[in-house]
């Protein structure tokens, strides 16, 4: 199983002002599903989602591209306070 979390504090330590204050939690569902929740500074939090989602919605899909060959399924959220 690919680590996941790891792949997404990556992209996002990148993308914020205070990598310090990055937060990834890594769980399961009850369908097996890994989710994954982002937690950042609240200033940070616009920088992650991006204009219209944009910037979520591709971490979501490097996510989900790193999923295919395992078979897992993977979804990103980001916690906003």
């Amino acid at each position: 199983m690919p680590n996941y979390s790891e792949l997404v504090e990556v992209i996002v330590k990148r993308l914020v002002t205070k990598p310090e204050d990055v937060c990834i939690l890594e769980d399961k569902n009850d369908s097996g599903a890994v989710l994954i929740t982002i937690k950042v500074a609240q200033e940070d939090v616009g920088r992650v989602i991006g204009k219209k989602g944009s910037t979520i919605n591709a971490i979501r899909h490097v996510a989900k591209a790193a999923s295919i060959k395992s078979g897992e399924k993977v979804d990103v959220d980001i916690e906003e306070d």
